[in-house]
């Protein structure tokens, strides 16, 4: 890890802004074909099979792997963390007041949050103990593996999606608040879970990359044009992201009301 002097970037890097915009757009028509499919019942193969299951996955990793890259972009990344942190909390007490069929505990929100802060307290550390930058080949390297490696933790087993390598022993799966780490309970029950591991993995992939390519200016002056309309949406994509449910489940609340 790099010691905590934040870099303050001239401007905005647009082409990101524009990339987590059409991500945003992304999200919001998985989750409208998710209402179609889930409150007016219309059925849609494709999106209940592997193909709808590859495109959530890829939102996800898109948009973390992005908040890694975008880490040390922030000015005030503890705040930010926070903020994101915060919003979490407030999707959680929205579900579980008006959605309980739907609550969400230890969503994305709560995972980039973390993530962000996790990242900061190391940061400090690295800086306290003015221990030397990690490798950004080797963290990268690392990261990666690592999550591939735990990507079935939640499930009870290391190993990648179908490939099960070794089951976990079952007493880890014992207690629910261990579900933020990766361990539910058996009593744990979230409709969005993204715990730490296996994706604190990922969204550290991301911070690496920025390693690689942040040093690089010519590889960042690349991306500071970008696509208006995309861009202004990434900007303003946590706003955006705490709406866009609500509405949807409005508008087809009204539909299967009127039908």
């Amino acid at each position: 890890m790099s010691r905590l002097t934040p870099k303050k970037t001239r401007g905005r890097y647009q082409a990101l802004d524009s990339l987590r915009g059409l991500l945003l757009v992304q999200m919001i028509a998985y989750h409208a074909l998710y209402d179609v499919v889930y409150i007016l019942g219309v059925p849609i193969p494709w999106y209940t099979g592997p193909a709808g299951y590859v495109w959530q996955q890829s939102i996800c990793w898109g948009f973390i792997l992005l908040s890694g890259f975008c880490f040390r972009l922030s000015r005030h990344p503890v705040r930010h963390g926070l903020t994101v942190l915060g919003a979490g909390l407030l999707v959680t007490l929205a579900t579980w007041l008006a959605m309980p069929s739907e609550f969400i505990l230890f969503g994305v929100l709560y995972l980039l949050g973390l993530a962000a802060l996790l990242q900061c307290a190391v940061w400090a550390l690295c800086s306290r103990w003015q221990l030397p930058p990690f490798s950004p080949w080797l963290g990268l390297a690392l990261n990666l593996a690592a999550f591939f490696l735990t990507r079935n933790v939640p499930r009870g087993w290391l190993g990648f999606e179908s490939l099960r390598l070794c089951p976990l022993p079952p007493w880890l799966y014992q207690w629910d608040w261990l579900a933020v780490a990766g361990l539910p309970g058996p009593g744990f029950s979230s409709s969005d879970y993204f715990p730490l591991i296996p994706w604190v993995f990922l969204y550290l992939t991301g911070y690496f990359l920025w390693r690689l390519a942040g040093s690089r200016r010519q590889v960042m002056d690349r991306l500071k044009p970008g696509i208006p309309g995309l861009a202004f949406l990434g900007r303003h994509s946590l706003l955006i992201y705490l709406l866009h449910q609500p509405a949807l489940m409005a508008v087809f609340w009204l539909v299967r009301q009127t039908a």
